[in-house]
């Protein structure tokens, strides 16, 4: 996988392809989908969320390029995978899901292979976690409408944001760069993500 679908397309950072090598994609699937583990597709899990396409996780994370000194904040635990890949490339991770259940499974499942650097949060992921901001760096594993303005103003100077901004349907990959006091907006490739859910992003169906 990691070299036909991630290294293959140019994804060079060594430390992201060796974090892709060491965590085990399959454990973050529902049995049923254990099989489509390393498919070059997203693949569905839990609560109508799905699993990103092996590529997209090596291209977000790469273009976000976390630190081993850094503290980033993922938006979206989904399935934990992501968290997984951050929190062995980052000193700590703070991660919010909407869904307590997805959250739940994933705490327990990172905590089985060892991964004690990360804290948890259920809510609104477009509100960030400001007590414990400024981030230097935040991934956005959910497509938003817009920018979200909390997420911006929780960057640290010179911290960036990787996030999916567009349609309901389709999202350009934005990357967000905070200096001096104002934010540097640089779009990259075509994607698509499940809805980014919140205040400062989509309406809940549930609440329609």
């Amino acid at each position: 996988m990691v070299f036909e679908q991630i290294h293959a397309r140019g994804i060079r950072n060594e430390r992201v392809l060796r974090a892709m090598e060491e965590i085990p994609r399959e454990r973050f699937l529902p049995p049923e989908q254990a099989k489509n583990a390393f498919a070059d597709a997203a693949v569905p899990i839990d609560a109508g969320q799905t699993l990103s396409q092996p590529y997209m996780v090596a291209a977000m994370t790469a273009q976000l390029d976390p630190q081993p000194h850094e503290r980033v904040l993922e938006i979206g635990t989904g399935s934990g995978y992501q968290t997984a890949i951050l929190a062995r490339l980052a000193r700590e991770v703070y991660t919010i899901e909407r869904i307590a259940s997805l959250q739940d499974a994933a705490r327990i499942l990172l905590r089985e292979l060892g991964m004690e650097n990360v804290k948890y949060r259920v809510g609104d992921g477009t509100q960030g976690w400001p007590e414990e901001a400024p981030f230097d760096a935040i991934m956005v594993t959910a497509g938003a409408p817009e920018l979200p303005e909390p997420l911006i103003a929780q960057l640290a100077e010179g911290g960036r944001m990787v996030i999916p901004v567009g349609g309901s349907e389709e999202q350009t990959l934005t990357t967000v760069v905070r200096r001096a006091g104002r934010t540097i907006e640089t779009p990259g490739m075509a994607c698509r993500f499940v809805k980014l859910i919140g205040r400062q992003g989509w309406p809940d169906p549930a609440e329609e």
